[in-house]
């Protein structure tokens, strides 16, 4: 007899407590769409917070504890532009306004009038010239000695950390994704070795039959790889729709938290979920097919 790959798709029956299996799949692959999710956010998130600093720097004028701070820090804020408009590669320099200035701490301090009376800090934004290299300690220097309440920040320190936490989350979403993995070719090796005992009819008359153990492997393999395909998909689309519900809490009355990166995924980057999927059925494909292999090599 032939066997061809239209019989191995028939031996191989639904097994009734197959759902369980299914869910365990369908779990995971959610889990695993968040985590590759949130490895995305992360990194987009680095990119566009490093792309706002890098190039730039900021110069802080403290408010004088003496004298007039008023007087005192328009004073010092004109010597730093004047320092900073003579330095070479710095192409643009302007003040920050008091309305500005407030915007950039009301997600911390909140937005009442308490918080305009704050001793606030004036500052100057800097942009240095694309591939231009400046001094930061002389430049820090010539700042101190016209404006000695002025604090010179290139951003490096921040970029660093931020650098640091993006490697950090991204990793940890790689290890999840990975442990995620050894989780769903142990569930698909347990659940191979109890179908090869539910069919051992079948297995052993096919054996007696002449059927290979790569024939009878392949029927496990097909089994199980479209029943992972399936499960997996349905537990990454439903991480679609949360991050893309997450993109819509702002027209419920939800704000975003001003200094975190949108919880959501832009279109682009939802194809990367399909992954998880074709990933789930590889690896249920690769299990069954060693399970079985490994199996008939004990029983016959």
């Amino acid at each position: 007899m032939k066997w061809t790959a239209a019989n191995e798709n028939r031996i191989l029956p639904r097994d009734a407590g197959a759902g369980p299996l299914d869910v365990v799949i369908g779990v995971m692959a959610f889990l695993a769409a968040l985590a590759l999710g949130a490895s995305l956010i992360a990194d987009r998130a680095a990119q566009s917070w490093q792309s706002g600093l890098s190039g730039r720097l900021t110069v802080q004028i403290v408010p004088p504890a003496h004298g007039d701070p008023q007087a005192q820090l328009s004073r010092e804020v004109d010597a730093a532009l004047g320092v900073l408009d003579s330095t070479g590669g710095i192409v643009q320099a302007a003040p920050l306004s008091e309305k500005e200035t407030l915007d950039l701490v009301s997600p911390w301090l909140g937005k009442d009038a308490l918080v305009s009376e704050l001793p606030l800090p004036r500052l100057i934004d800097a942009t240095v010239e694309p591939g231009a290299t400046i001094d930061i300690a002389a430049l820090a220097r010539r700042l101190k000695s016209v404006a000695p309440d002025s604090v010179l920040d290139d951003h490096r320190h921040w970029i660093a950390r931020l650098k640091n936490l993006t490697d950090t989350v991204v990793w940890s979403a790689y290890v999840i994704l990975a442990l995620i993995a050894v989780a769903t070719a142990a569930a698909v090796a347990f659940a191979t070795r109890a179908g090869l005992e539910a069919h051992h009819d079948i297995v052993a008359i096919l054996h007696q039959m002449g059927a290979h153990s790569g024939f009878i492997a392949r029927a496990f393999e097909r089994h199980y790889f479209a029943a992972a395909l399936v499960a997996s998909a349905v537990g990454a689309i439903a991480a679609s729709v949360l991050f893309l519900l997450a993109g819509g809490l702002a027209f419920v009355g939800v704000e975003p938290v001003h200094f975190l990166p949108p919880l959501s995924l832009k279109a682009e980057e939802l194809p990367w979920l399909l992954v998880i999927p074709l990933g789930s059925g590889l690896i249920a494909l690769a299990t069954a097919r060693l399970s079985v292999l490994a199996a008939l090599r004990r029983i016959y």
